[in-house]
């Protein structure tokens, strides 16, 4: 017994201590040669934040008109941020990394989940500036702040259950990039993360009840959970307060642990044919 657990015990020592030299290297090696350096990682989100505030804020008018919508609109763009940049890299992360997997001995799912754990790190890093603007504005936090660590792991656990599925289909069909692209773009301008959801449901009839249907996606339901929780709690509209139905409250985490458990068990039924297909 003693034995088993001790060889539990290396195992996993092991993977840690690989998954820890392979995030501190790719996060050297994302911003290797460019002047800022890590500081892109805050710069990107608040350059896009920027324009999406002047031309939906200002221009197109689609605000909720509260002083707290520039720290809602930050606050979702650094979310979905963390969800691109994750699956954008991480289902390249095996072919990317064929080379390392053929020379040592390692379980492959765990470049994979060095993707989102170094996506991770510069979503910490904006949420520490999302709080500074959220001071400037003179949030008022509440006591739901304590379930905005709840939040982020569900939206963790729904993008690393993509990834994984993404990281299997691209080792045997490469176009599965170039779609992720494009429904990245098609997901980010049809979800409430530049404009307010309650600009589309205060208009009333089938377009706002198409658009509550929205927080039936998880990474519409956690960003607006995040948001509400974090931020505005009196503006921001989640699936609980919208639905009063138990099981359409719970069907976005009911399927956020289903794509996780759906992308390790196909990830692990085909990781051994990796290195034959590459």
């Amino acid at each position: 017994m003693k034995n088993f657990l001790r060889n539990i015990a290396n195992r996993y020592g092991y993977a840690w201590t690989v998954l820890k030299g392979l995030v501190q290297t790719d996060f050297k090696l994302r911003y290797q040669g460019s002047i800022l350096g890590v500081a892109w990682s805050v710069l990107k989100p608040l350059m896009l934040f920027c324009v999406m505030y002047i031309v939906f804020g200002r221009f197109l008018r689609m605000s909720d008109g509260t002083p707290t919508y520039p720290v809602v609109l930050l606050l979702g763009i650094s979310s979905w941020q963390f969800v691109t940049e994750s699956i954008g890299i991480g289902l390249r992360a095996i072919v990317d990394r064929g080379d390392l997997l053929r020379k040592i001995h390692f379980p492959n799912y765990i470049v994979v989940v060095s993707a989102t754990v170094g996506a991770m790190i510069s979503y910490a890093i904006n949420l520490v500036v999302v709080l500074v603007f959220a001071l400037v504005a003179r949030v008022e936090f509440t006591w739901r702040v304590v379930l905005v660590p709840l939040n982020i792991i569900e939206l963790y656990a729904f993008t690393l259950g993509l990834t994984l599925l993404m990281a299997t289909i691209y080792v045997y069909f490469r176009d599965i990039a170039h779609i992720w692209e494009v429904l990245a773009q098609i997901i980010f301008y049809a979800m409430p993360i530049i404009y307010p959801l309650t600009y589309v449901t205060n208009r009333g009839g089938t377009i706002a009840s198409l658009a509550r249907l929205e927080l039936l996606n998880p990474f519409a339901q956690t960003i607006q959970d995040i948001r509400h929780n974090l931020v505005a709690p009196a503006t921001q509209p989640t699936i609980w307060n919208t639905f009063s139905n138990p099981i359409i409250q719970l069907f976005p985490v009911v399927l956020a642990v289903f794509v996780l458990w759906l992308g390790v068990h196909v990830f692990r039924k085909h990781s051994r044919k990796f290195a034959e297909v590459m």
